[in-house]
């Protein structure tokens, strides 16, 4: 990420952060441009280059009432959410074209020995990104802007494995979502080094429809542990892929939205994107 880009991502990082702890107040345009000090035209303009959306939009999917009406509509089952997202607008509701493969137990217990990774380091509209893909699929993403310690942390989750830094059709597919370009979803798949729990865990985030959320406890019931709610954030906070599969649409039972490995203001940006994108 450039210096200049960094530096506006810092700016709508603190906006986001400003915006979640004055939301009951709704600030107006000026006093939140004002509080990262910048004119309010300036700042809408930034704002919108990296959320997709205006501040005003944004505001209305990022509050915590939304977050609550939210998790009162979710009352289908697991099938029956599955079965809604499939008819919906696959322009936007993409995740169920996700297919995840889980590694053979050697791959899983040698450390990735046999594998061949490609790795290439990309913008996002939420921060620079590493993408890794084996021959079969996805193996990690991750939003990271110091590449050292992005392909340090891809190494130690395979540290038996080739590495090479190649951008391949499976990467380019994956990245195409944050264009919105979704036309060739149905050749995204992943393949995930992982426990059966975590699989299944990870495959259940699959079934939240974009724009809505779920909590630990709802996710727990759903894949049968509904004792498990511990166990299953556990496996959320060990997602390996960023974004696809949606870690970030899971909040608490509170409203609060809550931690998320990468950062929780990028947590508050991307659920308000997806929100304002699929309400607008």
């Amino acid at each position: 990420m450039s210096t200049q880009n960094q530096i506006d991502y810092n700016r709508i990082a603190k906006a986001i952060e400003y915006i979640q702890s004055n939301f009951r107040l709704q600030p107006s345009l000026e006093e939140v441009a004002e509080n990262i000090h910048l004119s309010p035209a300036h700042f809408q303009k930034i704002f919108t280059d990296w959320a997709g959306t205006s501040p005003k939009k944004f505001l209305q999917f990022i509050s915590l009432e939304h977050a609550k009406n939210l998790l009162k509509e979710e009352k289908a089952s697991l099938f029956d959410t599955a079965y809604e997202t499939g008819l919906s607008s696959t322009s936007r509701l993409h995740d169920l074209f996700v297919k995840i493969e889980g590694m053979s137990p050697a791959e899983y217990k040698n450390g990735g020995k046999s594998l061949v990774i490609n790795y290439s380091f990309s913008e996002s509209p939420f921060g620079n990104i590493i993408v890794a893909s084996t021959e079969k699929g996805i193996c990690y993403m991750a939003f990271e802007s110091n590449k050292e310690t992005a392909l340090g942390d891809l190494k130690q989750k395979f540290p038996n494995a080739s590495f090479f830094e190649k951008s391949d059709t499976l990467q380019k597919n994956a990245l195409s979502i944050f264009d919105k370009d979704w036309t060739k979803l149905n050749t995204i798949k992943l393949h995930l080094k992982g426990t059966d729990f975590q699989l299944k865990v990870w495959e259940s985030l699959l079934t939240i429809p974009m724009g809505k959320l779920s909590t630990y406890g709802s996710l727990a019931e759903k894949i049968g542990s509904p004792k498990a709610s511990r166990a299953v954030g556990t496996a959320i906070g060990r997602n390996p892929v960023a974004f696809l599969i949606p870690c970030h649409r899971v909040i608490q039972s509170t409203g609060h939205l809550g931690g998320y490995r990468w950062g929780s203001e990028r947590k508050q940006l991307i659920v308000g994107w997806e929100g304002s994108h699929i309400y607008s």
